[in-house]
């Protein structure tokens, strides 16, 4: 297991320069820029997109995602050659990972909690709380590191970048809708009425 709370930064080659088109697309329209925790927020932009009416569709979702690790794998090699080996810059991973995270959530809920009331798709409140727990979750295995994530973490390349975070998801995927699903039956139902 590999555990990596904060990304250090590497040292820029100022020699090689990156489109402002791959800028704007590897750092999440700049997110990845922020000083500190710029995965977590990369992450929350891949929550609040979740979260437009639409997009949580399940087909919708899911070329978003092939769409985004196509892309990513791409624009994260590049950002490699100027700012060194994983860039904290890069954080289309982090919103793909999350993205994958709600997509296997949604095959969970459809094969194990059929029968129940619950659905993200439709209920705006159910899909804030299964975006929020997934958030979460996510982030914590994407932090952690387990296998085979801390494999695809060790790959010094932009299928590496990409695959770690979609490891993470598988995890994060399984567990989230259980918590999410124990969370509404015990508590949000009886709030929300």
């Amino acid at each position: 297991m590999k555990f990596r709370l904060i990304k250090e930064k590497n040292p820029v080659n100022d020699e090689y320069k990156v489109s402002f088109i791959i800028k704007a697309v590897a750092s999440g329209l700049f997110i990845g820029y922020v000083p500190f925790a710029s995965g977590t927020f990369g992450s929350l932009l891949g929550l609040l997109i979740f979260l437009i009416p639409g997009f949580s569709q399940f087909h919708v979702l899911a070329i978003a995602l092939v769409i985004c690790m196509i892309v990513g794998i791409y624009v994260s090699e590049v950002m490699q050659k100027r700012y060194g080996d994983d860039p904290p810059e890069v954080v289309i991973d982090e919103i793909a990972g999350l993205w994958a995270t709600y997509l296997i959530g949604y095959l969970i809920f459809e094969f194990f909690f059929k029968a129940k009331t619950f659905d993200p798709t439709f209920y705006f409140s159910t899909k804030v709380l299964f975006g929020v727990v997934g958030f979460f979750i996510f982030r914590i295995f994407d932090i952690v590191k387990l296998q085979p994530a801390g494999y695809f973490d060790g790959l010094k390349n932009g299928y590496g970048i990409m695959m770690d975070d979609i490891a993470a998801a598988l995890y994060a995927g399984i567990l989230s809708p259980v918590i999410t699903h124990f969370l509404y039956y015990r508590v949000l139902i009886r709030i929300i009425g």
